[in-house]
């Protein structure tokens, strides 16, 4: 009997290499935010908003590069972005004011959205219908085996060499992720489907794609709102040595493949019970962790069990959005979702920057981003029973929706 893993195609190998190299660039520099923000004489809080400026860039980038790809062969598309991505990091290193680096952590991120939206649905024509959340799971393992392998040698990097020095080596990433998904992401077998994107725009309106969109805007907000400020938690909080914040980022990474994977398996078996059955545990976690990173020994186990958590949600909120839209509309939800995922990202760090700015300490976050997935829970049952009854109060949310638009 072979291995699940033999049968993966080559070409679903390639979209997580590029996955790997964007997610080193976007979460790397919360291991590094201490020696960006010494460097560069700015405050944690405001050095915290290059996150946040990156996650707003994902969120405009996804549907502008995705209207401006659409008519792109998929394939031509992901390398075109993958230049974006690595382009952008190269100006990040050698950026010579927080201002630049500002601008051009947004420019990268506009590769971000569309990369992920398009992989989504290349991802999925690549397996059998009954593994399409398992697809995408793999995909975004190259963002989980980012975190494990490519954040806390980028850290061990900033903090050895200069921050500058890590986005040099996230900019060799690039340059590899673009010779890999060159050679293995196979060419589309027809021409791409040509659609309008006033059209594609229609099908986000729908209620369900609208909430679906909301619940993970929500459901991953409050994962940002502790991890953007993980290093001086460990530090400040549990009493950790700076050398100490690398090695711990290894057990966060661990965390994000394990729930990664089994939120796919969860999410091809029942979608919806995935999605809300990941964001209690979520809440769950972060509640709990309020209470733990006041020892090491527990501190420690939660960063793992955050990890696990927050990616858990991944899978099933992804292709709770795609089951929503349907048509040529699915690559611009896709794409949108993974701004909704930045979204969330930037609020996260704003919330925890201005809960840091208003009296609350470092050890306030977690229980302070543990709301926020409760309120996704919230959001997606809201969205399952509206879709019991689809006929008026589905109706009057596309109603707002379109209303909104002119």
């Amino acid at each position: 009997m072979k291995p699940a893993f033999a049968s993966i195609p080559a070409g679903l190998y390639a979209l997580t290499a590029g996955a790997f190299g964007i997610g080193v660039t976007e979460f790397v520099i919360m291991g590094i935010l201490l020696e960006v923000s010494l460097d560069l004489g700015v405050s944690i809080p405001a050095a915290g908003l290059l996150i946040s400026g990156y996650a707003l860039g994902v969120v405009v980038g996804a549907p502008v590069m995705t209207v401006l790809t659409g008519r792109w062969p998929r394939k031509t598309a992901l390398l075109a972005l993958m230049v974006i991505f690595t382009l952008g990091n190269a100006a990040c290193a050698l950026a010579p004011n927080y201002g630049t680096l500002m601008v051009a952590r947004v420019i990268t991120a506009f590769a971000h959205g569309t990369f992920f939206g398009v992989g989504s649905i290349v991802a999925t024509g690549l397996v059998a219908p009954d593994k399409k959340a398992s697809a995408i799971a793999i995909m975004f393992t190259g963002l989980t085996v980012a975190n494990i392998l490519g954040v806390p040698f980028g850290t061990w990097l900033g903090q050895a060499l200069g921050w500058r020095a890590t986005f040099w080596a996230v900019t060799v990433v690039g340059v590899l992720a673009l010779v890999v998904l060159g050679r293995y992401v196979p060419r589309d077998q027809a021409a791409p489907e040509v659609s309008d994107w006033r059209n594609d725009l229609r099908v986000l309106a729908r209620g369900p794609v609208l909430i679906g969109l909301l619940t993970t805007v929500l459901g991953f907000g409050g994962t940002f709102t502790v991890f953007t400020y993980i290093a001086p938690i460990l530090t400040q909080v549990s009493g950790f040595a700076e050398s100490a914040v690398s090695p711990i980022l290894l057990v966060f990474g661990a965390g994000l493949v394990a729930g990664n994977l089994i939120g796919g398996r969860l999410a091809d078996r029942h979608l919806a019970r995935a999605v809300l059955g990941t964001l209690l545990i979520l809440a769950a976690v972060m509640g709990l962790m309020a209470f733990a990173i006041h020892d090491r020994i527990l501190a420690i186990v939660f960063v793992g069990l955050l990890g696990a958590a927050a990616f858990a949600t991944v899978p099933p909120l992804q292709m709770w959005v795609l089951s929503k839209a349907e048509g040529a509309g699915q690559s611009l939800a896709s794409s949108f979702n993974i701004g909704a995922f930045n979204l969330g990202n930037a609020i996260g760090a704003w919330l925890g920057g201005f809960t840091l700015d208003h009296g609350l300490g470092l050890g306030d976050l977690p229980w302070i981003a543990a709301l926020v997935p409760l309120a996704a829970t919230a959001t997606a049952l809201l969205g399952l029973r509206l879709a019991q009854q689809p006929s008026h109060a589905m109706a009057d949310i596309e109603a707002v929706a379109h209303s909104s638009k002119c």
